[in-house]
């Protein structure tokens, strides 16, 4: 089997309401989707949702460097031949992780396709049955976050990540504010998306927070700084989770060196698609560290990939990957059991592109071959 051609779509997924995080306001999201055609007909798809605060990729670099880069690079080849595709990709251009990654969800896409398997038994198995799914709450006021955790219980989750990343007690306020509105419902996690910036901020915040119940904070720190963890961490018996700095093996290696994190958040647009985030995740399992796989707020497509790799490891024990749920207009049909995910086993990834659809939001486009 060879891929034959690659077509692009960059599109702008519509949300049914902001979402709102430390360090931007996201009215849509935009995405590009990757279509790869083999020889044999078989045809399989992949998604990038770049973010230039977190990899340092936009919107149109990607579609660009997908487009007269990566994607010539990868005519011509047999996507069954994984290891081989990222080889190719990383000779031809450094980094770029959520532009490889949709190459690498729509290779194997491919590879499920023609072995007839769904994605997860091509990477270890199916380990997991279902996970549930975490609301997650956009920085708001405190008593309409409140309540809006209080609408989402009545719905089922049992479990909510509260964004935060602006005025550190400010955030107290919000965190205290929908901790009293769901404890005895749900259990809830704090994503500071880098906003306290610095240590000494951070524990300001943690010991503010020592009455409440939280099942784990999340990257307080600014991205690079591993050492700002692994300080905090010595400092605080609360459960810490590394995002924005944990991109690749190097970052894997120094967080385990210093003991930087209790958990990790494993993303398939930081790390360059699902053939790394398994790789992470067996380096995390070797040092005991548990992981979550989170997403950029991706479509079904990009969605569908990481939960594969989620249902496939033991030591993923949590996942945040719900992207399609804030849409009002998805390109794929990825099935949500409201609080629950459950994958149907079909090959692939399993889900359905409406190409109508993708083409209805799609805002430029081209074609290799």
């Amino acid at each position: 089997m060879k891929i034959t051609s690659m077509s692009l779509y960059a599109i702008r997924l519509p949300l049914k309401q902001p979402f709102v995080i430390s360090y931007h306001t996201y009215n849509d999201m935009p995405s590009i989707i990757v279509k790869l055609e083999t020889d044999e007909g078989f045809i399989g798809y992949g998604e990038a949702v770049p973010d230039e605060h977190v990899t340092g990729e936009t919107w149109e670099s990607t579609f660009h460097l997908l487009k007269n880069t990566l994607g010539p690079s990868i005519i011509g080849e047999n996507p069954l031949q994984i290891e081989r595709i990222h080889e190719r990709m990383n000779k031809v251009a450094y980094g770029v992780p959520a532009a490889k990654a949709a190459i690498d969800i729509a290779c194997f896409d491919l590879i499920g396709k023609k072995l007839g398997q769904p994605i997860y038994q091509l990477i270890g198995g199916r380990y997991h049955d279902e996970f549930p799914i975490t609301h997650v709450l956009s920085i708001g006021e405190p008593e309409k976050m409140a309540r809006e955790a209080a609408e989402r219980v009545q719905m089922g989750y049992t479990s909510f990540k509260i964004k935060v990343g602006t005025d550190v007690m400010q955030d107290v306020n919000r965190i205290k504010a929908v901790y009293e509105s769901v404890k005895n419902d749900a259990v809830i996690r704090v994503d500071v998306n880098q906003g306290w910036k610095t240590s000494a901020a951070a524990l300001k915040g943690i010991r503010a927070l020592q009455s409440i119940d939280i099942d784990w904070l999340e990257q307080p720190v600014l991205a690079d700084d591993i050492d700002g963890m692994a300080f905090i961490r010595s400092k605080t018996d609360l459960s810490l989770m590394i995002d924005e700095g944990l991109k690749g093996q190097r970052e894997m290696k120094e967080i385990i060196s210093k003991n930087a994190a209790d958990r990790v958040n494993i993303k398939l647009m930081k790390c360059g698609g699902i053939q790394p985030a398994v790789k992470l995740a067996y380096q995390a399992e070797l040092a005991g560290i548990e992981c979550q796989v989170g997403s950029m707020v991706e479509s079904s497509i990009a969605s569908s990939a990481g939960f594969h790799v989620a249902f496939s490891k033991k030591n993923i024990t949590s996942v945040e990957l719900t992207g399609p749920l804030k849409f009002s207009k998805d390109v794929g049909d990825l099935k949500y059991d409201v609080p629950f995910i459950r994958l149907n086993g079909q090959p692939g990834l399993g889900i359905v592109v409406d190409e109508s659809i993708l083409e209805e939001l799609t805002v430029f486009k081209d074609h290799i071959s």
